[in-house]
């Protein structure tokens, strides 16, 4: 018995390891999947004002060889601050920050279809944002659906995706009412950022003007927006919440705070959508004491860091840990944009470079993550875009 129990636990263990070498082996190909696919990443950009910009860039990204190649423009239209890619890869909205499209008060939203090839962009139709100003823009889990904030209006509103990704007119629209703390800043409501829960079923919206992240119940079988219960949780008077980022566990938000400094971190309800406060914590280096205007947020694919941008007198990216049981930030460091009002960065999908978007000095500067500690590098590229706002990037092989 002895014997054939010895055997039994030989060859369990031979089919353990066996299993465990196969489990590499998997992950090893995933991982170098990753980095031999190929990208396009296309760049939003303010055309008005003396910009140098015509509308929408695009650009190609190799992971395995970290090589960027500039495509040039890829549609022309105005002020297509904010970009969202259509869950199929062929189809690219854009809001056109204005306020005065086809009459004042209202901004446009653009559909475009997407050459994979080339990365070019065929216009498709245009449709009123329903309030003036639009700054962001995301498309439903669905595709169904593409939802917009619309900063002046103080509004949000969700319009119906074709099956041609033509735009059809509003299913929703909320006004937000109110006004915050700063009589300058927030003397009404500007709605900043709308974003989807992973499930699709709760669209989170930063109001700048009101001091509160909104929830609204998203139904994605009509495209309709209904408050939640409870429909907001409130900031610190004056925080002025821009934009939102949901950690990969789905257990923490992060909202940065445009005119505080500051990112506050919330416990997520994935179940209800209510959102509980943890801590508020400063992104501002201590020397800085000019203007300051905080702008992007972005979790990194790990889960581990959390990266924030200041633009005014510290024009740097942030950087903080986050504690993964607890979802806390702890600072690591600061690190200097190498140009002015970085309104903007993104993260490659592999997770190893970080563009960070100077808006006043026209460029996009790339930056190596190092992957155990988070912290930048300067690559030495640099790509001059004007006016450039924000990046997106699309899978093409």
């Amino acid at each position: 018995m002895g014997f054939y129990s010895g055997m039994t636990r030989f060859h369990l263990l031979r089919i353990f390891l066996c299993g465990l070498f196969a489990l590499v082996i998997v992950l090893s190909f995933a991982a170098q999947a990753l980095d031999k696919g190929k990208y396009l990443f296309y760049v939003g950009t303010y055309t008005e004002n003396g910009s140098k910009s015509k509308g929408i860039y695009v650009f190609r990204y190799d992971p395995a060889t970290q090589e960027i190649t500039p495509l040039g423009l890829a549609a022309e239209t105005t002020n297509p601050s904010w970009l969202a890619l259509h869950p199929s890869g062929r189809f690219l909205y854009a809001v056109n920050e204005v306020g005065n499209y086809k009459g004042p008060n209202s901004g446009g939203v653009s559909a475009f279809a997407i050459d994979r090839a080339t990365g070019k962009l065929t216009f498709l139709n245009e449709v009123s944002s329903r309030g003036a100003d639009p700054c962001y823009i995301t498309v439903d889990k669905t595709g169904k659906y593409v939802l917009v904030a619309n900063y002046t209006g103080g509004s949000v509103a969700a319009f119906p995706v074709s099956d041609d990704g033509k735009l059809g007119e509003a299913t929703a629209f909320v006004q937000h009412t109110g006004r915050g703390s700063d009589p300058n800043r927030q003397e009404g409501p500007h709605a900043h950022s709308i974003n989807l829960s992973p499930d699709n079923r709760f669209a989170m919206v930063d109001d700048l003007g009101l001091d509160q992240l909104l929830v609204y119940k998203f139904d994605s079988s009509n495209g309709s927006l209904t408050p939640n219960a409870p429909p907001f949780a409130k900031l610190d008077p004056g925080t002025g919440p821009r934009h939102f980022a949901l950690h990969s566990s789905g257990k923490f938000a992060y909202v940065i705070g445009e005119m505080k400094g500051t990112v506050t971190v919330f416990a997520n309800d994935a179940n209800s959508g209510a959102l509980h406060p943890l801590q508020t914590i400063s992104t501002l280096p201590k020397d800085v004491k000019g203007e300051i205007e905080d702008a992007e947020i972005e979790v990194h694919p790990s889960g581990n860091f959390l990266y924030a941008s200041n633009r005014g007198e510290a024009n740097s990216i942030t950087l903080f840990a986050i504690d993964g049981r607890k979802g806390t930030l702890s600072l690591v460091e600061h690190t200097p944009t190498r140009g002015k009002t970085p309104r903007s960065f993104a993260i490659d999908p592999s997770g190893k470079q970080l563009l960070a978007e100077n808006q006043q000095t026209d460029s996009i500067v790339v930056f190596r993550i190092e992957q155990t500690t988070g912290k930048l590098t300067p690559t030495g590229k640099v790509f001059e875009v004007g006016r450039p706002v924000c990046v997106k990037f699309l899978a093409v092989n």
